[in-house]
């Protein structure tokens, strides 16, 4: 052999060497790397696990007095929505004259409800409760508010009834 094809033998086997150190060395080696990593990266948040945890414990404790607050239980919204109108009515002395089904409707993946009620009493506690609907419970938003004077012609007195129509979005 000559000089010259023995240091062509003597690079081709230096990297024929590098090849093989790669595939039996240095691949394990960076792949392990990789999983040590990554395993870091989980401990740290095994780590912050318990602080995550009181935090979300406050958070649940906080959403559970909200949903008292708001008088919302495991019930329907439709059956608290008429709880707290019949309660409201008696104390103001209102009369829930009518309490339709809601409507129901799908707008983009969003299920909207109409409840729809007739209200019967004066103008100011009418206005309480259609206050107390709107910004105290979170019902939803009255969208459609209509008053009408109207005769009783039996005893010739004057009475005030409310359609009142109240959006809610689930």
């Amino acid at each position: 052999m000559t000089k010259k094809q023995k240091n062509i033998a003597l690079v081709v086997g230096f990297f024929l060497a590098l090849i093989i150190c790669y595939q039996f060395a240095l691949s394990n080696t960076l792949e392990q790397r990789k999983r040590y990593n990554a395993l870091q990266l989980e401990s740290k948040v095994f780590e912050n696990s318990p602080k995550q945890l009181s935090i979300l414990n406050q958070k649940e404790t906080y959403y559970d007095s909200l949903l008292e607050e708001y008088q919302l239980d495991d019930s329907s919204l439709q059956n608290n929505l008429l709880k707290t109108i019949n309660t409201f009515a008696e104390e103001n002395h209102i009369k829930v004259i009518n309490f339709l089904e809601p409507h129901i409707s799908q707008k983009n993946e969003l299920t909207i409800k109409t409840y729809q009620f007739v209200l019967e009493g004066d103008y100011n506690s009418i206005n309480k409760l259609i206050f107390k609907l709107e910004l105290d419970t979170k019902f939803g938003e009255i969208i459609n508010l209509h008053f009408e004077k109207k005769k009783n012609f039996k005893t010739g007195r004057f009475y005030l009834q409310a359609k009142v129509l109240l959006r809610s979005f689930e």
